[in-house]
């Protein structure tokens, strides 16, 4: 009787260490990810602060609302029509990021990048990659791990692509003084892009599995399902293993951009500042460099920071620069919130079919797609 009542003492208290131990790490795990969330924080107002003291430093406001109100509205429906034209660029980049038979549908696509969109206007941290990747799960076959790869190549795009305008444009740009430090961002980036393509090229989904080794202790990733992930990451990550992927999104990356540039110089149109096309590159580049730091919903003040550092290289005053700034920014900010708006409304009155609906189907050349039958 002693003995058993010793082994359930023993269990007992093996039982309660071992839980006490997955409480430890789950605090530990809570105590870090709070830790995160308040440097997050705190980076947030120290941009927000510095972009818009940049911003709101010096204005004579009189000035400012002269040139607002001398605005030629009717420029900014072409910028509009340029805008969309972008979105729908985007859209398409992020859809030839999956593998060439796993590509969803263009208008499940379009669908959740938009409302990433918005979400990324409304709420901080870019909450809208999260979004965007739930809503295309919903309406499609996608694996969630698979499209959470493209993501995270699509913002290696974006910034490489960025930076590759940048200093093709240089001979018809004034001179700007963060002109070599955009310079080794992006030799920076560009090794480091060439670097992990060459190890997924040569070593497959070796190093994947490597990387995802450790979550294999969790029961979700345990056994077949941790090799399901690697699988699905690797698709993902096609961007930077699939030479043909990679040059068909680094095309529809570099006209999404320039259409944003396009769209910024016509903005420039409707105040008559005489600025060439270049300037709609500069500020292109200066607001897209500016959202890789941590900001506010809609980046409010680190948008019109951004677009005077640009604008201040052709020796405008900044009291006419902020009208044009605050004009852009809302030719950026309107049509997410308003598009957005009515495709959750849409969805919402329109759940995602039934997963048999969206199995894989054979496009006309026999290729596996992931996505609608009807292409809704």
């Amino acid at each position: 009787m002693r003995l058993r009542e010793r082994e359930r003492t023993a269990q007992s208290q093996g039982a309660n260490g071992a839980r006490g131990r997955v409480a430890g790490t789950v605090a530990g795990a809570l105590r870090g990810s709070r830790r995160s969330r308040m440097l997050v924080n705190v980076a947030t107002i120290v941009v927000t602060v510095v972009f818009s003291w940049i911003a709101l430093s010096g204005i004579d406001f009189e000035e400012a609302w002269r040139a607002l109100k001398g605005c030629d509205y009717w420029w900014l429906l072409p910028a509009l029509a340029v805008f969309g034209l972008g979105n729908v660029a985007r859209a398409m980049r992020w859809r030839s990021l999956f593998a060439p038979g796993r590509r969803p549908r263009p208008a499940p696509t379009l669908d959740a990048t938009m409302i990433g969109y918005f979400y990324n206007n409304i709420m901080p941290a870019r909450a809208g990659e999260a979004a965007r990747v739930i809503v295309l799960t919903k309406r499609t076959d996608v694996p969630p791990v698979e499209t959470v790869g493209t993501v995270v190549v699509e913002r290696l795009y974006d910034v490489l692509a960025i930076l590759a305008i940048f200093f093709v444009a240089q001979p018809w740009l004034p001179k700007v003084s963060w002109f070599r430090a955009a310079a080794i961002a992006a030799i920076v980036l560009a090794v480091a892009i060439a670097a992990v393509a060459t190890v997924l090229v040569v070593y497959g989904e070796r190093p994947l599995r490597f990387l995802l080794r450790p979550f294999g202790k969790l029961k979700l990733f345990s056994g077949e399902r941790l090799e399901r992930t690697v699988s699905e990451l690797a698709h993902g990550l096609s961007g930077l293993r699939n030479k043909e992927v990679a040059g068909e999104a680094f095309l529809w990356t570099i006209l999404a951009w320039m259409l944003t540039a396009l769209c910024s110089y016509l903005v420039s149109l409707a105040f008559h500042l005489g600025l060439p096309f270049a300037s709609g590159v500069l500020v292109a580049v200066a607001v897209g460099l500016g959202m890789i730091l941590p900001s506010p919903p809609a980046a409010i003040g680190v948008f019109e920071g951004a677009a005077i550092l640009a604008l201040k290289a052709y020796g405008l005053p900044k009291s006419t620069i902020l009208p044009y700034a605050l004009i852009l920014h809302a030719v950026n900010f309107v049509p997410f919130v308003l598009v957005g708006a009515f495709l959750l409304n849409y969805n919402a009155r329109h759940p995602y079919r039934a997963r048999a609906e969206n199995a894989l189907v054979l496009d006309p050349s026999g290729a596996q797609t992931v996505g609608h039958a009807d292409g809704g």
